[in-house]
């Protein structure tokens, strides 16, 4: 169990297995810590399986882990039928479950009966403010840890700790997620999307407002980008390139006002066309970019693939900075 201010976190209950929870789960087993998993039916359980180990092949071919390793980590992560199965003598609750005011403050009600006041509680909510959601006698132990898909490739965790909460509890999961060789980010105190959703909602913004008013597809947007900031984000991040730049020239294009941002529409007309005719991306078969000739397994495997090259690289610049 957790003791004192260098408590080691051992066994963790993930509560949901759908989009996050299976990658979240193999992360943790890959960092030698038992995994017991909440789902509510057996059609999930069986596609968590069919994810978790499909991600540790991926892990295999990338020479990460040996093939006779696999069964190794997956006996760490076991299945559960109740919640209350899936929290016993754990050390850390990560709740993963719909993104549903009623459905969290329902799951949360029981968790304050049932868990004990020195278990970590975090949350892998995208939007909700979960520290208004659950009874107030967890907000002593209740944390935001905001991971981002493919959980098991993807290293940013978004750490948010309630103003009730130790700090000895927050620097348990930083601990965590780092021997788990993810990059955590303990934020200083909550906002709604964090860090990353609110700089990409910001580029969202003005990617509908080229593409809505003629001045370049999506395709150009894509090669432009590819092409520019994001692989120098890769050495530089985003504030080190102003640094880089030199601050005054930043501060001049708010003197000259030599960009304006958009205004802010209800919804961008080109995302409203697409929702209209039902083109939502892969899981329809067309987005911005046509995959009906595409197996879509393949193509995510090949995400994933490449996903891990960029992320071998930014780590190894990560552990060399400027």
């Amino acid at each position: 169990m957790l003791k004192g201010r260098n408590r080691e976190i051992c066994k963790i209950a993930v509560l949901g297995a759908g989009v996050m929870g299976p990658g979240i789960a193999q992360s943790f087993a890959m960092g030698g810590r038992e995994v017991a998993i909440w789902t509510r039916s057996a059609e999930t359980k069986h596609k968590a399986q069919e994810r978790i180990i499909d991600g540790l092949n991926i892990f295999v071919d990338e020479n990460v882990i040996e093939t006779s390793q696999i069964d190794q980590i997956y006996r760490r992560i076991s299945f559960k039928n109740t919640i209350e199965e899936a929290v016993h003598d754990c050390d850390m609750i990560l709740e993963t479950i719909v993104e549903n005011v009623e459905a969290k403050k329902e799951l949360y009600d029981l968790l304050e009966k049932i868990v004990p006041g020195d278990v970590i509680i975090a949350s892998n909510t995208s939007a909700l403010n979960i520290f208004e959601l659950v009874p107030k006698k967890l907000l002593a132990q209740m944390f935001i840890a905001h991971w981002y898909g493919p959980a098991q490739l993807i290293p940013l965790v978004e750490v948010v700790k309630s103003e009730e909460a130790p700090q000895e509890m927050a620097d348990a999961i930083v601990n965590l997620l780092y021997e788990c060789n993810k990059t955590p980010v303990l934020m200083k105190k909550f906002i709604q999307g964090y860090i990353i959703n609110r700089l990409l909602q910001c580029i969202n913004r003005e990617i509908f407002f080229l593409i809505d008013n003629g001045y370049c597809t999506a395709q150009d947007i894509d090669n432009a980008s590819k092409a520019s900031f994001i692989p120098r984000a890769m050495v530089l991040g985003l504030l080190q390139k102003i640094d880089f730049g030199g601050l005054d020239m930043t501060a001049n294009n708010y003197y000259n006002k030599s960009y304006r941002l958009p205004e802010e529409v209800d919804i961008p007309r080109i995302l409203k066309e697409k929702l209209d005719t039902g083109e939502l991306g892969i899981k329809s078969g067309k987005g911005f970019y046509d995959y009906r000739d595409k197996n879509i397994n393949d193509l995510l495997k090949k995400r994933d693939k490449q996903l891990f090259e960029v992320f071998k690289l930014s780590k190894k610049l990560e552990n060399d900075p400027l």
